[in-house]
């Protein structure tokens, strides 16, 4: 790993290198991760850290991995990222580590593999391995914000459980040995995906402060979901999409949502693009790019009850704001709202309702109400 002088804003490496990033953009003295975290992605990870057997898990996967074994497979089988191997990805990563005050550069490593993909993994030291479809897919500042992705999933330490996270997906027959059982292994598998779709949220507002370039995110996001026909398609109208994936129909289509979300690892193309466009409009944003941000330095300090408080908050915001209808459903619920059974079958039966609360009159008395099963929505 290389060494990043980040004392001042000359744009010069621990080697003495002039480093190439664009004038006009911001750099973030010691900075700390907890500037750009997602406060979902800080809870799940305490949630995560909570489940029962997950520190035997970990610290038995801790031993099996070894940071050489990791390295060795990377060094042997693909191309490692320098000045003399793809310069341009190079530049990039010096440059994003040098935004976001990262003091050593992670080794980088490009694998031939046609699906667009990146991931920083490792134990003792992360490691970002990026496809040759994703840098065949991406122009340089698609690709910058990409990077800065990467270098943000490294400084916030998010590399040791993605690496937990692979070998136990990979590799979950091998690990039916481990003294906990295949449900309790599964649980955790479960639990950490459920984690990394929020950390990929928080990595995704690094890559945005290491380009500061908000349409080339929101193309770089466009583009893993559509392929590089970028003529074809248009920003504001994949936005778009995603505000009516999560408004759009019914309860069953609220449950089929998290049905389709549990085995992923990533948070669906057009959801990532939603949240990033709505921080970067937000004052917490604003007053991160003015200078005034959590410190490294200042993290001894900081509040672990003001973190739950945060993370509260966000999903109580969430809550409110949220036009799918289960998130509508969980308001009535939590506001005693009169009629709900009624607008629960109405919902689930696909009927049209008025939107009237009273206790009667709110769903339709046909046949269609009782067909649907009245246990299901509620439970899931």
């Amino acid at each position: 790993m290389t060494d990043i002088d980040s004392g001042d804003n000359s744009g010069v490496d621990g080697e003495g290198r002039e480093q190439p990033w664009g004038s006009g953009r911001r750099r973030f003295p010691d900075l700390s991760s907890r500037a750009y975290e997602h406060p979902a992605d800080r809870s799940a990870l305490v949630a995560l850290r909570r489940l029962s057997g997950f520190d035997t898990v970990f610290r038995t996967l801790s031993g099996l991995l070894p940071e050489r074994s990791l390295r060795l497979l990377y060094l042997s089988d693909s191309v490692r990222v320098g000045e003399r191997q793809f310069p341009h990805l190079h530049a990039l990563l010096l440059d994003a580590c040098a935004v976001l005050d990262l003091p050593r550069v992670p080794a980088m490593y490009v694998v031939q593999d046609p699906k667009p993909n990146a991931m920083c993994i490792g134990l003792d030291e992360p490691i970002i391995v990026v496809s040759t479809g994703l840098v065949e897919l991406l122009d340089e500042e698609e690709m910058r914000a990409v990077v800065g992705h990467e270098v943000g999933h490294a400084l916030s330490g998010h590399a040791v459980y993605r690496t937990v996270l692979l070998f136990l997906t990979g590799m979950a027959v091998k690990v039916a040995w481990i003294p906990l059982g295949n449900l309790a292994v599964s649980a955790i598998v479960t639990a950490l995906r459920e984690w990394f779709r929020k950390s990929e949220l928080s990595a995704d507002r690094a890559g945005l402060l290491v380009g500061q370039d908000l349409q080339a995110s929101l193309r770089g996001l466009m583009k893993m979901a559509g392929g590089n026909h970028l003529h074809e398609m248009n920003v504001d109208a994949f936005l778009e999409q995603a505000d009516e994936y999560e408004k759009g129909g019914d309860l069953r289509d609220s449950v089929l949502k998290i049905m389709n979300m549990l085995p992923r690892s990533h948070p669906f193309t057009t959801v990532r693009a939603a949240e990033l466009k709505k921080w970067s409009e937000s004052r917490d944003h604003q007053r991160l790019m003015d200078g005034h941000y959590p410190r490294r330095s200042e993290d001894k300090d900081a509040s672990v009850s003001d973190s739950f408080r945060e993370s509260a908050n966000h999903y109580a915001d969430s809550v409110r704001a949220s036009k799918d209808p289960l998130m509508g459903l969980v308001r009535d619920i939590a506001g005693g709202a009169s009629g709900l059974g009624g607008r629960l079958k109405d919902t689930f039966g696909g009927g049209r309702s008025s939107g009237a609360s009273g206790s009667e009159g709110s769903g339709p008395s046909k046949s269609e109400g009782p067909g649907a099963p009245k246990g299901d929505g509620p439970d899931a």
